[in-house]
C-alpha cells in the first residue's frame, strides 16, 4: 500500500470520489456536496489558513486501486485553546485495519513534524459546524447537511490505534408542535408580558445587522460557558458566516430576543437540503441549484435544522429559551411548512444546554464523538 498526497486534479477526483465506494450499502449515507470538501483545503475559500495549513493524502492498494484517505491539519486558533494539538479529518477507508493505521500513522507523522503532542480526530480544518466527529450510535439517522457520517467499524480502527473518546456529540429531535415543559410555558408567558424583552425574526437581507447580532450573542454566551479558553469570534468571521448562510435561510427560521433593544440570544435553524441533495453524488451545477431553488420555493419542508442556539448568561432562567421556541412554534405552525426540527450539535460538556434542549421536548436520536 502507498499513501500520496493529493497533489494533481486527478488526486483530489480520488479523493472525493472514494465515498461512492466506501459507502455503497449504506443506504443512510448521503455524500457531502465536492464543492464543500474542496472549500475547505483552498486558501481563497477557507479562512482557516490565514492562521494554520492543511495536507490531505490517498491511498491506494497493490493494484493502484485507491482504497483511503485522510487529511491533517494545524489551526493557531485551535492550539491557543489546545496547546499542541493538531487535528486529522476527513478519513475514509475500506474494512481494513493495516490500511486504516498507515493513514493514522500519516497524519501522526506530519502532526509531529509540526510540534503537534496530540491529535484530535475526525475533526475539520475551521469551524465546528460542519464535519466533525464520528458516528457512534444510531447509523440508520441520514446526516443533515453538513454532517459528518461514518460506518461503524470506524469506532474499532479508532480505538484500536489509541485514540481515546475526547467528548460526545448529541442531535435531538423535536416536533415543531410539541408543547413546551410548564415550567419553560410559565416563563415565556411571563416574559411575553414584559414589553422590554421582545423576539423577532431575522432579515437575511440586512447582513450587517445579522453578523453583529450573531457576533454579541454569540461572544457572550460561549465566552462565559469557555472561560480563559474562549477565543471570541471575529467581525469578519461573523460576517463570513452569515454571508455562507444566506441563501439557505428562511427568515421565517431565525429568531434573535432582544431587552431593550439589545439582542440577548438566539435560535437559527435552517431547512435541511441533504434530501435534496441526496441525488446529486457531490454536484452542484446550474442543474443543481435550480432543483434547490425549485425545492425551496415550491415544496414543502418537513424539517428544519437548528445550527444555533445562545442565551446571553445574564438573561438566561428568565424564560428566554421558552420565548423564543414558542414565537418559532406560532411562526412556522402558521406558514404550515416544517413540521420538525433537529437541534445540532450539543457536547457532552454543555450540560445546562442539553437540559433546556431537553426540557424544551428534544429528543436525543444520534450520538457522534470527537476522538483524540
Amino acid at each position: 500500500m502507498q499513501v500520496i498526497e493529493v497533489t494533481t486534479a486527478e488526486d483530489k477526483r480520488a479523493f472525493l470520489d472514494l465515498v461512492n465506494n466506501i459507502y455503497r450499502n449504506i443506504p443512510a449515507f448521503i455524500r457531502p456536496l465536492d464543492k464543500d470538501i474542496e472549500g475547505t483545503f483552498d486558501p481563497a475559500v477557507n479562512k482557516a489558513f490565514r492562521h494554520g495549513k492543511a495536507i490531505r493524502w490517498i491511498q491506494k492498494n497493490e493494484a493502484g486501486k485507491v482504497i483511503g484517505r485522510v487529511a491533517a491539519f494545524v489551526n493557531d486558533k485551535y492550539t491557543s485553546q489546545f496547546p499542541g494539538v493538531g487535528g486529522m479529518g476527513f478519513f475514509e477507508c475500506i474494512n481494513d485495519k493495516n490500511a486504516a493505521f498507515l493513514l493514522f500513522d500519516t497524519a501522526k507523522q506530519w502532526l509531529q513534524e509540526q510540534g503537534m503532542e496530540s491529535m484530535d480526530g475526525p475533526i475539520n480544518f475551521g469551524e465546528r459546524d460542519k464535519f466533525w466527529g464520528m458516528t457512534i450510535e444510531n447509523f440508520n439517522q441520514a446526516p443533515y447537511y453538513g454532517q459528518s457520517y461514518t460506518p461503524q467499524y470506524y469506532t474499532n480502527f479508532f480505538n484500536e490505534y489509541g485514540f481515546k473518546e475526547y467528548y460526545q456529540q448529541f442531535i435531538y429531535h423535536r416536533r415543531v408542535d410539541d408543547p413546551l415543559q410548564e415550567k419553560f410555558e410559565e416563563r415565556a408567558l411571563r416574559l411575553a408580558k414584559d414589553p422590554d424583552y421582545t423576539v423577532r425574526t431575522i432579515d437575511k437581507k440586512n447582513l450587517p445587522l445579522l453578523a453583529k447580532n450573531f457576533r454579541e450573542v454569540y461572544n457572550r454566551a460561549w465566552g462565559k460557558r469557555e472561560g480563559d479558553k474562549f477565543v471570541g469570534m471575529s467581525e469578519a468571521q461573523a460576517k463570513g458566516i452569515t454571508k455562507a448562510l444566506q441563501p439557505i435561510l428562511d427568515d421565517k427560521l431565525g429568531y434573535f430576543a432582544y431587552y431593550k433593544d439589545e439582542a440577548i440570544g438566539f435560535y437559527i435553524s435552517i431547512p435541511e437540503l441533504n434530501g435534496v441533495f441526496k441525488n446529486f453524488n457531490g454536484k452542484f451545477g446550474l442543474w443543481q441549484k435550480l432543483q434547490v431553488l425549485w425545492y425551496l420555493k415550491m415544496k414543502k419542508r418537513k424539517t428544519a435544522v437548528g445550527i444555533v442556539f445562545g442565551v446571553d448568561p445574564a438573561h438566561q432562567g428568565k424564560g428566554v429559551e421558552g420565548l423564543i421556541f414558542k414565537h418559532h412554534a406560532i411562526v412556522v405552525q402558521g406558514r404550515n411548512l416544517y413540521e420538525d426540527v433537529l437541534i445540532t450539535w450539543l457536547g457532552d460538556f454543555n450540560v445546562k444546554m442539553i437540559n433546556i434542549i431537553e426540557s424544551l421536548g428534544g429528543k436525543l436520536v444520534q450520538k457522534m464523538a470527537t476522538m483524540r
